[in-house]
């Protein structure tokens, strides 16, 4: 005899960590941003390298920016030849293995 199927989520499974995840991945702006910045590869893009690639304004860019940098899904470090000009990579494991899972590659 089968066990019946529980009719609640197993205990392992963080639903408030993943429907936000799938909030901010549900926002095309914000999408754009990260398959860009995947594809530019680390500490390479700037807010305007990014705004460019997403067809937005750098103001739309750092506003998304602001948002995924929040949320621990990148990261920002200082140019070190500029001082000035910031460089985004991929900060979360989990949103390079969505991006991968969505089609992104290493080429």
């Amino acid at each position: 005899m089968t066990k019946p199927h529980a009719h609640h989520p197993p205990a392992t499974i963080d639903l408030p960590g993943w429907a936000t995840r799938f909030d901010l991945l549900g926002d095309p702006t914000r999408l754009a941003l990260l398959a860009h910045m995947h594809d530019a590869g680390p500490g390479v893009a700037t807010v305007s390298d990014l705004a460019t690639a997403a067809g937005i304004t750098r103001n739309a860019a750092s506003q998304a920016l602001r948002v995924l940098r929040d949320q621990g899904w990148v990261r920002a470090d200082r140019d070190p030849t500029d001082g000035r000009a910031q460089r985004y990579t991929l900060a979360d494991d989990t949103v390079h293995t969505i991006l991968h899972l969505m089609g992104a590659r290493h080429d």
